[in-house]
């Protein structure tokens, strides 16, 4: 019911989401085509802005200027979320039965018990490993703050708007409507997404909306219709800031219909259900299924045989909690928390623990290009003559433009200062141009022209234009070019060869600018777009994202690694296509943007399988990407640095950011990278695979260790005339064994089982305890037939068999034999048992032959020695006594070594059968 429930309320959210988003579209759509007087009409609003009534009623029809988010988690429930899961549940519950059984009767004086039969001993074990686990977890997920609540802290908090009574005013930024008129200036975030109605040179960065690395310029012109609503230039959306210039505009859209507001209602959204979630509790299950086959036939096998009903019940507990390694909760966070200290010394930041094995288990990386494949920085590659050589002169040129531009300088402008200055101690004609010229006038850079003059002259009075722009443009001015030292008309031949020239660069990835020039124009004071004509073309500068030296090496070391690395990215199919063949990484069926709209989810996901770049992408067709791959069965990281990212790594099993990204970003982000570098990635991935490696090492060898002893107790608990073991002895072996395989989180890891991505196979923990988990119990019962026939009656009874004491002895002495049997009996069982449930670790923690081709850790081979050691020395201490164990003779020994070492060549056996059928171990 509550499932059905739940899955009605996520289609409402999905459907009022996407209600919200068409309406938005719409909006935007026909304020960007639609002349200013329409456009006002249509928001109910004039150029002196709204009245008070006007502003009323557009708060009620369009809603507040404030976006919707999830409530924050309640302490009750962080609580509830790190302490409750079927694992803890089962262990809470056995707690509950032995504090009523082994406190509370006793206590209470029922069933036979009394007051000294009081023991606290298993819930207190069982409680301290629960609430150990939960604290770990329950502090490191606090350290995760709100994604939604850093996601709106980024916005200002008042705005500027024209009110008819009051004119301009600042109000707070949830008090604006749509239809207000708003002043933007340099330094401003947009507080809504707006129409544009007049501008001069205004530039606004929305690259964590759009993830556009350079500022776009915003004009107040109708624009034609395009398919995305970020292409319209006279439309600026809340969450990006004014670069330079100043703009009035006209607020479409508020709150939840922004374009930000969608995005942050994506991140505020509930986290999907990682793999690491899903194994988890899937192994929980398969333990649970396992106990609620075992218990009611102990329950019902010792009711019958002995009579016992009270004794059998409290037995069967015994082996519910015998089948529950109490250590797993605190066992996973171990491993989880020394796989993220191990993290942080390689650069790796773990927000989320539970994101390692997610990170160890990605296949398919999706990733932007700017930043991870490229080094995020415009380099001037190239300064060219005409025809295509390297010319001083063009650099020159092109510094007197950039330096003297005073607008906004774009990484183009910064790349050709540096490269100067970088030149200019090896080129006496670039040494401090900046004082051999000084600025006469300047025809500023606009969309119509896409160009930008500078009129500049020198210390003998010359004056001459340079310009710099798109090379149509600039050919569509130039009647000249230089070539050879020498001015030539521009002609038709000439202008294809420098086109082809341009394509050329173009086709290695490089933006290619023109640079002209043009001596003695007309008179100082009277510049403007007039005298950009009759210019005389001198050369182009070719400009680079380059490639970080590290890309290829990393692609193909997170291949060799099983993952399949995917770009995503907003950036146009050319660029992003020559990127990535530089990097070595095969493009197959470039999808973009427009393609995927076309697109049904069924026929994306075949698609998607073999396409490995995706260009020219919204933030939502982002996180449509990652979820496709997500339902066809893989595992997906997301790594990206903007707020157009942060719903795609929501999205991901894992998300992934770096340090410099927004704050939004890190803060959706599972993983924090101090390097955006995939080399690091890999190195991270391969740590998340050796975590994970650990943790299923404990589950599996201690789920089949427990399992064999629980076999072999239930079926001795039947043939033999008395338990083979009591619940304290059960509770305190797996104490001892679980504390000897805490530095498992330390132990070795193969290289080949870290070479390709694992995920949860709860299957295979049941067939691996089924496997396994008997062999030791062949053992077990060939010391249950030693014990009882020989060992025994050889030390205790003088060769009576235990049913046959009753003929032989009476009374005291009757009572002190059996006792005596009972009790070196259970102590033989005990050391054995422990010994082959430790050593066996060695055994099965590799595919490999043990000691000779793979070595445990250190720590994990001290611990597991020291563990056998304690276990061996208890039957003869004071504290085997209180137990009741007496102390073996040592010629059991030379029963027992002989016993383990079959075990141990058995063990081996069935594990390599076991590979060769399942094809792999762990």
């Amino acid at each position: 019911m509550n499932r059905k429930m739940n899955n009605r309320m996520l289609i409402h959210k999905i459907t009022e989401k996407a209600v919200l988003r068409d309406e938005q579209e719409r909006r935007i759509h026909y304020a960007a085509t639609q002349p200013i007087k329409e456009t006002l009409k249509s928001l109910h609003s004039e150029l002196t802005g709204l009245d008070e009534t006007a502003v009323a009623t557009n708060r009620a029809q369009y809603g507040e200027n404030k976006i919707t988010r999830e409530k924050k988690k309640s302490l009750f429930k962080r609580l509830t979320e790190a302490f409750v899961n079927p694992f803890t549940g089962i262990l809470f519950c056995l707690a509950l039965v032995s504090g009523v059984t082994d406190m509370l009767f006793p206590m209470m004086r029922l069933f036979g018990n009394a007051p000294e039969d009081f023991d606290c001993l298993t819930v207190v074990i069982i409680l301290t490993m629960v609430i150990i686990s939960g604290t770990l977890r329950f502090v490191q997920e606090s350290r995760s703050g709100n994604a939604a609540e850093k996601l709106l802290a980024m916005i200002t908090t008042t705005c500027t708007v024209d009110r008819k009574e009051q004119a301009k005013q600042e109000i707070p930024l949830d008090a604006a409507v749509v239809g207000d008129i708003v002043h933007l200036s340099a330094g401003d975030m947009i507080p809504a997404d707006v129409r544009i109605l007049e501008a001069k040179d205004l530039f606004i960065s929305q690259s964590s909306l759009t993830g556009e690395s350079e500022p776009v310029e915003k004009l107040a012109n109708i624009s034609e219709p395009y398919d995305s609503i970020t292409d319209y230039q006279n439309i600026a959306f809340m969450g990006s800031n004014v670069i330079s210039g100043s703009a009035t505009a006209v607020i479409v859209c508020t709150g939840d219909h922004t374009l930000f507001g969608a995005m942050a209602s994506a991140v505020a959204g509930e986290a999907v259900e990682t793999s690491f979630t899903k194994g988890v509790n899937a192994v929980s299950w398969v333990l649970i299924r396992f106990m609620l086959v075992m218990v009611p036939v102990v329950l019902f096998i010792n009711g019958f045989t002995k009579g016992d009903w009270l004794q059998a019940f409290l037995f069967a507990i015994s082996i519910a909690v015998g089948l529950t390694p109490e250590m797993l909760p605190m066992i996973v966070t171990t491993c989880l928390a020394k796989g993220a200290v191990a993290m942080s010394r390689k650069k790796t930041i773990v927000k989320n623990l539970n994101s390692i094995q997610n990170f160890g288990a990605i296949d398919i990386l999706c990733t932007d290009k700017t930043g991870t494949l490229t080094q995020d920085q415009v380099v001037l590659e190239y300064h060219l003559d005409v025809n295509g050589k390297e010319d001083v002169r063009v650099l020159r040129h092109a510094y007197l433009n950039s330096y003297f531009q005073t607008g906004y300088k774009n990484l183009m402008d910064l790349a050709i200062i540096r490269k100067t200055e970088e030149e200019e101690a090896e080129d006496p004609q670039l040494i401090d141009l900046s004082e051999h010229y000084i600025k006469v006038d300047e025809i500023p850079f606009d969309f119509t022209r896409r160009r930008l003059s500078t009129v500049v002259q020198d210390k003998n009075g010359k004056t001459q234009i340079v310009t710099k722009g798109a090379v149509e443009e600039m050919l569509s001015i130039c009647t000249y070019a230089e070539m050879d030292g020498a001015v030539q008309p521009l002609t038709e031949e000439l202008r294809c060869n420098i086109l082809k020239t341009v394509d050329d660069l173009n086709e290695d990835g490089m933006r290619v600018i023109a640079i002209a020039q043009k001596s003695n124009p007309s008179p100082v004071g009277a510049f403007g777009a007039k005298d950009e004509c009759d210019m005389v073309l001198i050369g182009y500068l070719a400009f680079l994202d380059p490639p970080k030296e590290s890309t290829a090496d990393a692609i193909k070391a997170l291949k060799a690694h099983g993952v399949t690395t995917k770009i995503l990215t907003g950036d146009n199919d050319k660029v992003t296509r020559t990127i990535c063949k530089q990097v070595g990484l095969k493009v197959r069926n470039m999808l973009l943007g427009t393609d995927l709209d076309r697109m049904t989810d069924e026929e994306l996901a075949r698609t998607a399988e073999v396409t490995d770049v995706f260009a020219k992408l919204t933030p939502e067709q982002k996180s449509r990407v990652v979820t496709i791959l997500r339902g066809a069965g893989h595992t997906v990281g997301y790594m990206g640095d903007g707020i157009n990212d942060a719903a795609a790594m929501k999205a991901a099993d894992i998300g992934i950011s770096v340090d410099t990204a927004v704050d939004v970003a890190k803060e959706s982000a599972d993983i924090i990278l101090l390097e955006k570098d995939l080399m690091v990635l890999e190195e991270g991935i391969i740590e998340g695979r050796k975590t994970y490696a650990n943790m299923i090492k404990y589950i599996k060898m201690t789920a089949s260790s427990n399992f064999g002893n629980m076999f072999s107790v239930l079926v001795s608990s039947a043939l033999l005339p008395f338990l083979p073991m009591e619940s304290i002895h059960l509770i305190l072996l797996n104490l001892i064994y679980d504390l000897s395989c805490t530095a498992i989180p330390w132990d070795n890891v193969d290289e080949d089982f870290i070479a390709v991505p694992r995920k949860w196979d709860a299957s295979s923990v049941g067939s691996f305890m089924i496997w396994i988990g008997p062999t030791s119990s062949i053992f077990d019962f060939t010391t249950y037939i030693f014990m009882y026939f020989v060992f025994c009656p050889l030390f205790v009874s003088g060769g009576v068999l235990y049913n046959d004491l009753a003929n032989h002895f009476s009374g005291a002495e009757l009572a002190q034999m059996q006792t005596t049997y009972i009790a070196m009996f259970q102590a033989g069982w005990f050391v054995e048992s422990m010994w082959s449930q430790t050593l066996v670790i060695h055994m099965i923690r590799t595919k490999k032959l043990p000691f000779l081709q793979s070595h445990a850790s250190a720590p994990l081979t001290l611990l597991t020695c020291s563990g056998i050691a304690l276990l061996t020395i208890i039957p003869f201490t004071g504290l085997g006594r209180l137990l009741g164990f007496v102390a073996l003779p040592a010629t059991y020994f030379v029963y027992l070594i002989p016993c383990i070492l079959l075990y141990m060549c058995l063990a081996t056996s069935l594990k390599k059968a076991y590979v060769r059928h399942y094809g792999e171990l762990l």
